[in-house]
């Protein structure tokens, strides 16, 4: 089973199992999956970050703190979402993790239902971003099917050159650049020149490849 294909887990990771095993109740009261780590080590040993879901997160924990592990995540460019939760927070600590793209920052003692709509807020979230990175990747795939030249002739069509204008800049003739564009619109499953904009537009394409 492919990570997209498992059901979405809530993570959680504090240090204090009082608070684990209350959060782990509540969770799976409403029907969700939920695994919980007394530290961020452990949950880096132990979890499948990658795995849909979300994570609750203490901020203040021995050893690496949430914020720490949401910056270590982030440079290991791993994107679940991720709920602080804590009894010691600050301003300035709510304003860094929010910035750093935290989904909510909780004070305990919080309401329940807040927590729950944080963490409805989080798996929609999650699920959004995978279905965009899929799509990414999809189109990813398409062009690197492309030859260099159908590369450097899809570079050209999407910044709104006409076909003449295309051959003209490659030094070919109309005919061949309306070939290649044929082919193009093929791999890249494309029904429009409308289409191909977009894609290149998802992905920033707009030079010829090195």
């Amino acid at each position: 089973m492919t990570p997209t294909e498992r059901h979405p887990t809530v993570y959680i990771v504090d240090d204090d199992p009082s608070v684990r095993d209350s959060l782990q109740f509540l969770l799976e009261s409403v029907g969700l999956e939920a695994r919980t780590f007394p530290s961020a080590r452990d949950f880096l040993d132990g979890a499948d970050p990658q795995a849909p879901g979300c994570l609750l997160l203490d901020v203040r924990m021995p050893g690496t703190s949430g914020l720490d592990l949401q910056n270590e995540l982030a440079n290991a460019e791993i994107y679940i979402p991720i709920i602080f939760i804590t009894g010691h927070g600050t301003v300035p600590m709510s304003v860094r993790a929010m910035k750093a793209g935290a989904v909510d920052f909780l004070q305990k003692p919080f309401d329940e239902q807040d927590l729950l709509n944080a963490v409805s807020q989080a798996m929609e979230q999650d699920r959004l971003a995978r279905r965009e990175r899929d799509e990414l990747r999809e189109i990813q795939k398409r062009i690197d099917s492309l030859t260099p030249r159908e590369y450097e002739v899809f570079t050209l069509l999407v910044v709104g050159m006409l076909n003449k204008q295309v051959a003209y800049r490659l030094g070919t003739t109309e005919r061949t650049i309306k070939a290649h564009r044929s082919r193009i619109m093929e791999k890249m499953e494309a029904k429009s020149l409308a289409d191909l904009v977009r894609h290149a537009e998802r992905l920033g394409v707009g030079k010829p490849r090195d």
